[in-house]
């Protein structure tokens, strides 16, 4: 995964990073589009230091993170003992508090946020009330949602930016696909995703018709639909060499968004056309603003029009494959990758990219 891609720029200067965050998923494609750049990454799981027990994340989302910083205090001032860096880049943030951070700034010139959740939304309750608290201690925020920009500033983040969330490089480049590989993911349409209770009436409306629908993600069998759903669904979520195969040997990839969270594109929105896939996803602006309509990806507004593009694409195998090649060229044109999305990061925080 340290290789260096085709997509990589010189580093103009290497940095130590204390990077906080899962070493997993997304968060780990970040850190390692950081490690490609050139910069020395120390990659550390805050999770990790705190007890174990499902507890902590009871608590984190019920009553807020911050109740449990004692106890990241006391790792964190073993773990950095004697450890000096350029920058702690956090990565989320549900259980930085100011109290840490002004532990951090003995360890870092600078200490900065980047979080793809919506920390300012509704949907997560107090999971984020550690984040809140310390957007003023914070040398930059880099958010994903133009809402987030004044609500930071409004709570007293001195230096906000809004960035795009990314595709990676690596991770989320189009794979060889053998035999078997096409034998095990082949589908007409797939929504790759977890359930969230208004999507569970959207599958069902697709199903009903007619739309040859795969799902795969997790906890669909809380769905009150599930009855209904469950000879669709393959599967639970899945990551690596799988989701991007996944995402590759689909004719259509379904891109939902999350009301609470106050979406207009996710992650998918840059992976799927990544991978060289075809993506029919909920037309909003930002959408409209990164892809053409009918030349780049498939839009639509409600389950009827989503099954008319659907049946749409499945129709024409040539004229599928020409949108879902458009939709590959047009994420590279706009740069929505991790290591051009990081070095923007760092340059906003007066930092060599």
């Amino acid at each position: 995964m340290n290789a260096p891609s085709p997509f990589s720029s010189p580093a103009h200067g290497a940095l130590s990073i204390l990077y906080f965050g899962p070493v997993s998923g997304t968060c780990l494609d970040r850190a390692n589009a950081l490690r490609r750049l050139g910069h020395r990454v120390e990659h550390m799981d805050l999770r990790q230091l705190l007890p174990k027990t499902p507890w902590v994340d009871r608590i984190t989302w019920r009553l807020g993170g911050n109740l449990l910083s004692p106890w990241l205090m006391g790792g964190l001032f073993s773990k950095l003992a004697g450890c000096q860096f350029d920058v702690c880049y956090v990565d989320g943030g549900e259980w930085v508090t100011p109290r840490v951070i002004s532990l951090l700034r003995r360890h870092a010139a600078k200490v900065i946020n980047y979080s793809i959740d919506d920390p300012l939304g509704p949907r997560d309750g107090a999971r984020f009330k550690a984040f809140r608290q310390s957007l003023p201690h914070y040398d930059l925020i880099a958010v994903v949602r133009q809402e987030n920009v004044a609500e930071s500033q409004a709570l007293g983040a001195k230096n906000v930016i809004r960035v795009y969330r990314s595709a990676d490089e690596l991770s989320h480049a189009p794979r060889p696909l053998s035999v078997e590989d096409h034998q095990v993911w082949d589908c007409d349409v797939l929504f790759l995703g977890t359930w969230f209770p208004e999507r569970g009436p959207f599958m069902l409306d697709l199903i009903r018709r007619g739309v040859p629908l795969t799902i795969r993600g997790s906890n669909w069998h809380k769905a009150p639909e599930w009855s209904q759903l469950k000879n669709h669904w393959k599967g639970g979520s899945i990551g690596g060499d799988d989701y991007a195969k996944a995402i590759q040997c689909a004719k259509v990839n379904l891109g939902l968004l999350s009301k609470e969270n106050r979406d207009l594109h996710t992650t998918r929105s840059l992976e799927i056309p990544a991978l060289a896939s075809l993506m029919c996803a909920e037309r909003t602006t930002e959408h409209l603003a990164m892809y053409a309509e009918g030349q780049e990806a498939l839009f639509w507004k409600d389950a009827e029009e989503c099954a008319a593009m659907c049946r749409f694409a499945l129709a024409d195998d040539h004229r599928r494959q020409a949108i879902a090649d458009a939709g590959h060229q047009r994420v590279k044109k706009n740069g929505h990758y991790n290591e051009i999305v990081v070095a923007s990061i760092l340059a906003a925080a007066g930092l060599p990219a």
